[in-house]
């Protein structure tokens, strides 16, 4: 999906990752990322926004919670959203401090009073139940929790496995529930997700039906007697969207492929000004007998969208060759992929460097993280290897 891009724009990250491989400083199914072009990006779409007046919350599940990334980008977005609670602990222990936590998944009951000593700016809430729950835990360490409430409103828009919110018609009794019945607790404003999607037919991003939601339910909230002090519209959060979440009236909003330059309108538009900074190196295991390679799989996100790969020779005897991609079911495990063959025989071979880029989620997949700096001087290092969830190797 960004493989065009990527060698356009980064071509100096491609060749460190395929010259590492045939070192052996990495193994197949190993993301590479370019320390250096992600802070770049950081620092730039924390300009746009401080200009806008909007606050980020970096997010950093897609590319596998990884400290030094991390670091990295909390130079210039300090705060994160931290998808479930463990990676809280992770943001956390990466020296970056919590802007949002709760958001896609809630918190456990068991994880509340840990969460709270994080001090997060706010806590998203999916129920009345759970704002209970935080403020009976934040009642006893003395402090008030502002929360943010998810809303949900007919025809609104959610990824199968991640339901869930307020519904708009009883956000009204609910908030003044909470807002009378539980001290500890304070409503802070609304969010949903996700609020914005690539539109592939225009190539260009639109507003959801929840960013709609969102907004009505600021108001229902303002009616209500609740000041608003957030409204938080996470997805496709990017240089590009940022003046759209500007002109909605949006506070808040979480970068996460941003920061990696590998949102859809990234591999549409080679103009956007954030870089592509992840590539995914794998090597030719074997060959079938009709000329195909196959190659070692671990980390294929199933909604990844790859269609090509470049291959090339393990003892730079030649070009590199590039190969599309066969489709994939989501239903099996990702052992291997299989590219289409080669036009001509002998142009791949067993243990040939394999380079895709696409869009992924690397804390869900098994693979290695491989963090790469220097690339824009002509010299670069290996900062660290890590595993999918940011430890490191």
């Amino acid at each position: 999906m960004f493989l065009t891009v990527t060698l356009k724009r980064n071509p100096e990250l491609v060749e460190a990752a395929a010259e590492m491989h045939r070192t052996g400083e990495l193994l197949p199914d190993t993301y590479v990322l370019d320390l250096d072009a992600v802070e770049a990006n950081a620092r730039l779409l924390a300009e746009v926004a401080d200009e806008l007046g909007i606050e980020l919350y970096l997010v950093c599940k897609q590319f596998g919670r990884n400290p030094l990334l991390i670091e990295a980008i909390a130079r210039h977005i300090p705060l994160a959203t931290a998808i479930d609670f463990r990676e809280g602990r992770t943001v956390i222990a990466a020296g970056a401090g919590i802007g949002n936590l709760g958001h896609l998944v809630q918190i456990p009951e068991s994880g509340i009073a840990e969460a709270l000593r994080w001090e997060p700016r706010v806590m998203t809430v999916y129920s009345w139940e759970k704002a209970r729950s935080i403020s009976k835990v934040a009642k006893t360490l003395g402090k008030v929790q502002p929360i943010l409430l998810r809303v949900v409103g007919d025809g609104d828009f959610f990824y199968p496995a991640q339901e869930g919110g307020i519904p708009l018609s009883r956000l009204d009794s609910v908030a003044r529930r909470i807002s009378e019945e539980l001290a500890f607790v304070r409503i802070e404003g609304v969010t949903s997700f996700p609020c914005i999607l690539f539109d592939r037919k225009s190539n260009k991003f639109s507003p959801t039906p929840n960013l709609e939601t969102v907004l009505e339910a600021k108001g229902i909230l303002e009616e209500c007697g609740i000041p608003v002090s957030q409204v938080n519209v996470p997805s496709a959060t990017c240089a590009a969207t940022l003046p759209l979440l500007h002109e909605v009236g949006a506070t808040h909003a979480e970068p996460g492929h941003a920061l990696t330059g590998t949102t859809p309108l990234h591999a549409h538009d080679l103009a956007q000004p954030e870089i592509p900074a992840m590539v995914y190196v794998s090597e030719v295991s074997h060959l079938l007998p009709d000329g195909r390679p196959v190659v070692f799989g671990g980390g294929f996100y199933p909604r990844a969208q790859v269609r090509s790969a470049q291959v090339l020779s393990s003892d730079r005897r030649e070009d590199a060759v590039r190969l599309d991609v066969e489709p994939a079911s989501a239903e099996n495990i990702d052992y291997y992929r299989t590219l289409v063959s080669p036009e001509r025989d002998g142009a791949v071979r067993v243990g040939d460097t394999v380079v895709f880029s696409f869009r992924t989620q690397i804390f869900v997949t098994r693979s290695q993280v491989a963090v790469l700096s220097g690339l824009r001087t002509g010299a670069p290092k290996l900062a660290g290897i890590f595993d999918s969830l940011g430890r490191e190797l």
